[in-house]
C-alpha cells in the first residue's frame, strides 16, 4: 500500500470565519444569562440532530441501509442539515470516499495518515472536499435534494429562528420579549450545534485511534461504548466498517445503538421499511481471535 500523503492545501482562514466564529457565539450568554429552559433545548436539539446526522446523513444517504418515502427522505435531509453540516448529498459522497479508501492517503479524513486535527475538522476547511461529488451519489435524483444540497444552510437558519421565538415565549415576561429569546438562541441552538459538530467529528478523528477492534477490516476502525453513547450508536465503528450496509451498528444486545432503536420504531409505524440487519453468519465471522478469519471486510449487499 502506498502511504505517500497527498499534497493537500491548508484552509483559507478568512473564508472559515463563519465556521470558526460560530464556536464563540455561545459566549454571548455571559451577557444574557442562561435559564433551565435553555439547557433543556440544548440537550433536546443535540440528540435530535445527532439522530438525523446518524440516521439521515450516514445510515440512509451514505449507506442506503433502509428505505423510506420521498417525503420522509426530505425530512431526513432537512433534519440532518439543521446541524449546519452541509448538504446531505455532499456528506454522503464524501463518506463513500472514506469507506472506499479508509486509512489510506485517499481517505478524506484519516487521522492515521493526516493527523488528529486534520481528521477532526481540517479536511472540512480545506479546499479539496468543498465541491459535492455528484458522480458518487447517482442513486439520488430527486430535485428537492439537490435544492437542499445547494442551499444547505436553510434548514439550520429556519431552526435558529424558531428557537429564538420559542425562547421569547418561554423565558419572556410578555407576549413578545425580544431579549428573552437570545439566551435560548445562544445556548439552545448554537451551543448544541457546536456540540453536535464535535460529537460527529470524533468519529473521524478518534474512532480510528481509540477503542477495541473485533473484526479484520483492513483499516484501524475501532469500537467505543463512550463514543457510541455520545453519537447515538456511531461508536461501534469497527462493526460498521466490517459490514457497512446494515442499519444496526451495535451488533450485540449489549452494544447500545439509540439510532437503530429509533429506526426500528419508525419501521413499526411504517415510516421506514426494508431495514437491513446483520446476518448471524456475518456477525460471528472474521473476528480477530479467529485464526481462520479473512483479512478483508465482508462484501456489502
Amino acid at each position: 500500500m502506498n502511504m505517500q500523503k497527498q499534497d493537500r492545501k491548508g484552509p483559507n482562514w478568512l473564508k472559515q470565519f463563519d465556521f470558526l466564529g460560530m464556536h464563540l457565539i455561545p459566549l454571548f450568554a455571559i451577557f444574557t444569562g442562561v435559564t433551565t429552559f435553555d439547557w433543556i433545548v440544548c440537550a433536546v436539539l443535540y440528540f435530535a440532530r445527532m439522530f438525523f446526522v446518524t440516521a439521515g446523513y450516514h445510515r440512509y444517504f451514505s449507506h442506503r441501509s433502509f428505505k423510506t418515502s420521498r417525503f420522509f427522505q426530505f425530512i431526513l435531509a432537512g433534519g440532518a442539515q439543521s446541524s449546519f453540516q452541509k448538504g446531505a448529498l455532499w456528506w454522503a459522497a464524501n463518506h463513500r470516499i472514506h469507506h472506499k479508501h479508509s486509512d489510506t492517503p485517499e481517505d478524506p479524513h484519516s487521522a492515521n495518515v493526516y493527523g488528529f486535527w486534520y481528521a477532526h475538522m481540517g479536511w472540512i476547511m480545506g479546499p479539496e472536499y468543498k465541491p459535492t461529488r455528484f458522480d458518487l451519489i447517482k442513486d439520488f435524483k430527486q430535485p428537492e435534494l439537490y435544492w437542499l444540497n445547494k442551499y444547505h444552510m436553510v434548514p439550520a437558519v429556519v431552526l435558529a429562528i424558531a428557537v429564538y421565538f420559542l425562547g421569547n415565549f418561554a423565558n419572556g415576561t410578555g407576549f413578545f420579549d425580544w431579549k428573552a429569546g437570545l439566551s435560548t438562541l445562544w445556548i439552545g441552538f448554537f451551543l448544541s450545534t457546536i456540540l453536535c459538530f464535535h460529537g460527529t467529528f470524533t468519529i473521524n478523528s478518534l474512532m480510528h485511534k481509540i477503542g477495541n477492534k473485533r473484526y479484520r477490516t483492513g483499516d484501524e476502525s475501532r469500537n467505543s461504548l463512550v463514543l457510541a453513547l455520545i453519537t447515538m450508536g456511531e461508536g461501534w465503528h469497527n462493526n460498521h466498517h466490517y459490514y457497512q450496509s446494515t442499519a444496526k451498528q451495535g451488533f450485540y444486545w449489549w452494544e447500545i445503538d439509540m439510532t437503530y432503536y429509533i429506526i426500528r420504531g419508525l419501521k413499526f409505524f411504517g415510516i421506514v421499511w426494508d431495514v437491513r440487519d446483520v446476518p448471524k453468519k456475518v456477525k460471528d465471522s472474521n473476528k480477530l481471535k479467529d485464526p481462520s478469519a479473512k483479512r478483508e471486510p465482508v462484501p456489502q449487499d
